[in-house]
């Protein structure tokens, strides 16, 4: 009879001994929060944050039965040295989950993964763009660069050729000298036209090294030509990855992780106080695209739906946004396994679609 009492009283007071290692030590929770739109916005007005963490929360909290009020910090940074200090229970926002600070924190799994990516202004091609190119200062600048060769090159095969082929080559200069440059073009491009030839073992070996050093250089050089005449006009329609941003004018928001990333590439870099005003520069054409976190760049696209802007598929810098607990905290077991019921419900992707809508 004792065992039968005992097995009664272990059983009823089971599951109130589970709760209370789930619940935290106080009857409400403390949360932390920190962070920029899409994941936490404060509204005038509107005393409780919204956004795609506070959403993910509250639906975690919900299913718990955990009741939590906010305290709100100024970034993400300060939010951990609150936590760090006690101030608050956990940690709510776009909190970056990387090796240094697992020293310090517990992390749930990663409800999102974000990373660098590209923005730009969708071009069309037009002939007038094609026209601004052709009269554009690099390419008049590779071009005379290149009558100049073949000005030199005419000229050493005049003066080669004028004295034993006079009728190929006259007297005259400005007639030898433009023989000789045209023979030189004749030469480049493989054409053959036969009506122009060296005849002098000099004339013929200028022409010999000539076409080894147009093969080499030249047609390069001209292969090269049309190849800015190309990307330069479509680049504007299609961005697909950075390399494509090479010699190009790049904003993104200053001190942030894309600082890095373009001085790493090379790029030049121009700096905007936030997002807005470096998606100003790009449509104001200041600058050839911006580079910026993922997530933040897709709300905004989804926010300003008039803009021609479009996103890069190529993602650099990835990276887990989780929340944060105290290293001895007991309470991230629930939470991940409430995330992994979200995200299989599907409830998860339509918190974040809801924000940033589908990803490309």
């Amino acid at each position: 009879m004792r065992h039968i009492l005992c097995f009664v009283i272990f059983s009823v007071c089971l599951p109130t001994l589970i709760k209370a290692q789930k619940l935290p030590s106080t009857d409400t929770l403390t949360v932390g929060i920190a962070g920029t739109a899409p994941f936490v916005i404060m509204e005038k007005g509107n005393p409780q944050p919204q956004g795609i963490s506070p959403a993910l929360w509250n639906a975690i909290a919900q299913d718990l039965n955990w009741n939590y009020n906010y305290h709100t910090y100024d970034n993400v940074n300060l939010a951990l040295d609150g936590l760090k200090r006690g101030e608050v229970d956990m940690v709510a926002g776009p909190v970056t989950i990387n090796s240094q600070r697992l020293q310090n924190f517990r992390f749930s799994q990663p409800f999102y993964q974000s990373s660098l990516a590209i923005a730009y202004k969708k071009g069309e091609f037009s002939v007038w763009s094609m026209i601004k190119l052709l009269f554009s200062i690099k390419l008049l600048l590779a071009v005379g660069i290149f009558l100049v060769i073949l000005t030199i090159v005419g000229t050493l095969l005049w003066f080669a050729e004028r004295k034993e082929s006079p009728e190929q080559f006259p007297a005259e200069p400005a007639k030898g000298i433009g023989t000789g440059m045209w023979l030189a073009i004749v030469t480049m491009s493989t054409t053959g036209y036969g009506d122009k030839a060296p005849v002098t073992l000099l004339g013929r070996i200028i022409a010999g090294t000539w076409m080894i050093v147009s093969i080499i250089s030249a047609t390069s050089m001209v292969a090269g030509i049309a190849s800015v005449l190309t990307l330069s006009n479509f680049q504007s329609v299609d961005v697909q990855n950075i390399e494509q941003l090479k010699g190009k004018k790049v904003a993104t928001v200053a001190g942030s992780p894309a600082v890095d990333f373009l001085r790493e590439y090379g790029l030049t870099r121009k700096s905007a106080e936030n997002l807005s005003k470096a998606m100003e520069m790009l449509h104001d054409g200041q600058v050839d695209a911006v580079v910026y976190d993922r997530p933040q760049l897709m709300y905004y696209l989804q926010n300003h739906p008039k803009e021609d802007f479009r996103i890069a598929a190529a993602e650099y810098y990835k990276q887990g946004y989780g929340f944060a607990f105290p290293k001895e905290s007991k309470l991230t077991y629930d939470v991940n396994r409430t995330l992994l019921e979200l995200a299989e419900q599907g409830e998860s992707s339509k918190i974040i679609e809801n924000y940033i809508g589908k990803e490309n």
